[in-house]
């Protein structure tokens, strides 16, 4: 999955993130606003882990990324 895709619909993919990052708030997410440093950033602050960990489950979380996350 593209990452400007996921960007360009942040508010349809949200929820994924959600179930994912369960410890990030509406507001964390809303800040993010589908920039893939500010997630991890979030994701960092949120769980206290390294840059590097933070950076590898966004990674995979973007190769979990279908198209069924997308509503049409």
């Amino acid at each position: 999955m593209n990452w400007d895709r996921i960007q360009g619909n942040w508010k349809q993919v949200t929820g994924k993130a959600k179930e994912q990052w369960g410890k990030l708030t509406d507001d964390d997410f809303d800040v993010v606003g589908g920039r893939r440093d500010q997630l991890a950033g979030k994701i960092q602050e949120r769980y206290g882990v390294a840059k590097d960990d933070a950076e590898r489950q966004v990674a995979e979380w973007k190769r979990k990324a279908t198209d069924s996350w997308f509503t049409k």
